[in-house]
């Protein structure tokens, strides 16, 4: 596991470290979210906007350094099969879905970012009580693209006699080294150096510049949550 980064489940829930699959579609908004949300250590004044001259002669950026947390493509939701080969409508058993993924982020010695959400099922058989067990993932994702570190857990519906429907809570959490998510010095110079309309470096956005954009990137986490699909099951959502 890398040690710039933690993936884990909350009390009681701690589950081996294993590789995430290679062709889970892994988020492609890193970038945008890093420079959209949270607070970078900027002079911010009124009402200015991300990219323009504030008051002090500073871009005007915004950007978090607590992981954000998000569900992959195509990973949102699992279909159960019954017989479990088949693909055909009439044969699906149980399906279930990630919603209300919520997240909080402390800021500590790391920053400790914990995703809660929760799972709703339905089933086409409802005749007896039925309990169905479905695995999950939690990713910390470095850059957009790059797997520091995964654990699968698992979340248990109960479906009572009668009931065609269940829904379980279900929790994932991760720590990630503080100066690993910080930008460095001189990138933070580069971004917040005051610039005085009609300069010539006025009109140029230090979000364009190489060393900038690399440093977003190597300096972005992200907490993804998803069902741990089989290789089937991931063709099926992707497919269908």
């Amino acid at each position: 596991m890398d040690k710039e980064a933690q993936s884990f489940w909350p009390t009681g829930h701690a589950k081996e470290c294993l590789p995430v699959p290679r062709n889970i579609c892994l988020s492609r908004t890193a970038l945008t979210r890093i420079m959209t949300t949270g607070m970078l250590a900027l002079a911010l004044a009124g009402c200015s906007r991300r990219g323009e001259i504030d008051a002090t002669g500073g871009i005007v950026a915004v950007r978090s350094a607590c992981p954000t947390a998000a569900v992959p493509a195509y990973t949102g939701d699992i279909t159960l099969f019954n017989p479990a080969q088949s693909r055909d409508a009439a044969a699906i058993d149980v399906v279930a879905d990630i919603t209300n993924l919520r997240s909080t982020c402390a800021d500590g010695a790391q920053y400790y970012t914990e995703a809660s959400f929760t799972v709703n099922a339905r089933r086409s058989d409802a005749s007896v009580a039925r309990q169905v067990t479905l695995p999950y993932f939690s990713a910390v994702v470095r850059g957009g693209n790059t797997v520091v570190a995964k654990r699968v857990g698992q979340v248990t519906l109960n479906f009572a006699a009668g009931d065609y429907r269940a829904s379980a809570q279900a929790k994932a959490g991760s720590y990630v080294d503080k100066a690993s998510a910080s930008l460095p010095a001189d990138i933070q110079a580069k971004i917040t150096q005051k610039r005085k309309a009609g300069d010539a470096d006025a009109a140029i956005d230090p979000f364009a510049q190489p060393d900038v954009k690399a440093a977003l990137l190597r300096t972005s986490f992200e907490l993804l949550v998803g069902f741990n699909l089989t290789q089937d099951q991931l063709k099926y959502n992707a497919t269908r």
